[in-house]
């Protein structure tokens, strides 16, 4: 069945790309409202039809408006079985909050679901699709429930190749993905910060390589806590085709843009 939130809830912090303040309420909505995001009084369906830039993060966009870092939300929604919701965006960004989806989760378990009465509509893999950029890599075959396969490469000696395989929903997704932080490169902090993205990344919500290791005080959350959030944004993509997925999505050294190529392919197939 359908579920939306059994009350609404209020989140607020800072943007990652602009540094502003930022918050969202999300609340409950009626059956076939999908996951929506309203920004200026513009609804913006989180679909795949209305990504409209993957630098560092997925961008949805409609009628000029424009919401960033959808996808830790995204994550925790799909992964909670939050079919209908309305998300009020003020700041035009969501809250980086940690940089992990962890506080999402818990204020959707705290908000509670309602079933709605209605069937689900699910989209189930028959065939394998694929997508390639260079030497990345992102694939679809069919499986029983929604389950992940993915391995990131970085010449770095603290990540190095990371694999990940699960399950990607229910408790599976807070116990294993939820609370994995975004990360970047120190040597990257100001090309970026020059063209006015990460102007909120810090220490307190981003896991920050420098040339030897990690330069949080805390450390990691886990050693491989890159391929985790790797695997909790693609999570976070997928929750971008509107329904639920029964199939086993494997990638190698995939990002945001060749997530949304796949799952243009798929959603092709399934219309």
């Amino acid at each position: 069945m359908q579920h939306t939130l059994g009350r609404p809830f209020r989140v607020v912090g800072v943007g990652l790309r602009g540094g502003r303040p930022a918050a969202v309420e999300v609340r409950p909505a009626a059956v076939g409202t999908g996951r929506v995001f309203v920004v200026d009084g513009v609804a913006i369906p989180a679909t795949v039809e209305h990504v409209v830039d993957t630098r560092l993060a997925t961008t949805l966009g409609r009628a000029g408006a424009r919401v960033s870092l959808v996808e830790h939300l995204s994550a925790a929604l799909y992964a909670g079985g939050v079919d209908n919701v309305e998300i009020h965006v003020e700041g035009g960004e969501i809250p980086v909050l940690d940089g992990s989806a962890r506080l999402w989760s818990l204020a959707i378990r705290q908000a509670g679901l309602v079933p709605q009465g209605v069937p689900q509509r699910i989209v189930a893999v028959r065939e394998p699709i694929e997508v390639r950029r260079d030497d990345a890599w992102a694939r679809f075959e069919p499986a029983d429930h929604f389950e992940l396969d993915l391995t990131i490469a970085f010449d770095h000696p603290t990540i190095g190749v990371q694999r990940y395989t699960g399950a990607a929903t229910g408790a599976s997704f807070y116990t294993e993905l939820a609370w994995a932080r975004t990360f970047g490169f120190f040597r990257d902090a100001e090309p970026l910060r020059a063209l006015g993205i990460a102007l909120g990344a810090s220490l307190d919500n981003t896991v920050v390589y420098d040339d030897l290791g990690v330069m949080n005080p805390a450390g990691l959350r886990a050693a491989d806590e890159a391929v985790r959030h790797k695997a909790l944004d693609a999570v976070g993509d997928a929750a971008l085709l509107g329904a639920p997925i029964r199939g086993r999505f494997t990638a190698y050294r995939a990002g945001h843009a060749l997530h949304l190529a796949l799952l243009r392919r798929l959603a092709e197939h399934a219309a």
